[in-house]
């Protein structure tokens, strides 16, 4: 049984917020579920959500003629 590329995906993501958090990634590994796709490969029905510091959006107004 392999990972599907979801399950990769919120693997990476995990990752990503225990680096920019400084906080141990065992907890949310430990919390996912998974369940298995057509392809008998593992897929987690409940991922992480991406967290974007707020230093990073604060000067972000959004919208098409926000300054880059």
């Amino acid at each position: 049984m392999k990972l599907s590329n979801q399950a990769m995906g919120a693997l990476m993501i995990a990752l990503q917020n225990s680096i920019m958090e400084q906080a141990d990634i065992v907890p949310v590994l430990q919390d996912f579920d998974f369940q298995t796709d057509d392809k008998s490969e593992l897929v987690v029905v409940n991922p992480p959500t991406a967290k974007i510091p707020e230093e990073f959006t604060a000067n972000f107004q959004g919208g098409s003629d926000a300054e880059v």
